[in-house]
């Protein structure tokens, strides 16, 4: 079992930057690929990020190469999502999740199965 807490979600204004956290608890943390996702009102929840287990390989959606980095520290059991230039359409709610199955360049597309989530954390970029 792997539980999952965000945090450094806020306002920032366009063109700005956060940096997002996901503490995991869990023995196996080290093990499992890690992603990122985001979930803007009235639309589905999208892939962003991942990053395998060895922090090794990583994959992004189109909409934010060049932009964000996801990167993990697994002594600390977190990973990290940097965002940089930020728009107005990254607005969302972003979550972790936890997937020891997922291939990172295919987890867009599997991540209905994957069960460990975190609960969530608002960023919202003014213009």
């Amino acid at each position: 079992q792997v539980q999952l807490v965000e945090s450094g979600g806020g306002l920032v204004q366009a063109g700005g930057s956060l940096r997002l956290s996901c503490a995991a608890s869990g023995r196996t943390f080290g093990r499992y690929p890690m992603g990122w996702f985001r979930q803007a009102p009235g639309k589905e929840r999208e892939f962003v990020a991942a990053i395998t287990w060895s922090g090794g390989s990583t994959y992004y959606a189109d909409f934010v190469k060049g932009r964000f980095t996801i990167s993990r520290d697994n002594v600390k059991n977190t990973v990290y999502l940097q965002m940089n230039s930020l728009k107005p359409e990254d607005t969302a709610v972003h979550y972790c999740a936890a997937d020891p199955y997922a291939r990172i360049d295919r987890w867009a597309a599997t991540m209905k199965s994957s069960d460990f989530w975190g609960q969530g954390t608002q960023v919202t970029v003014s213009s």
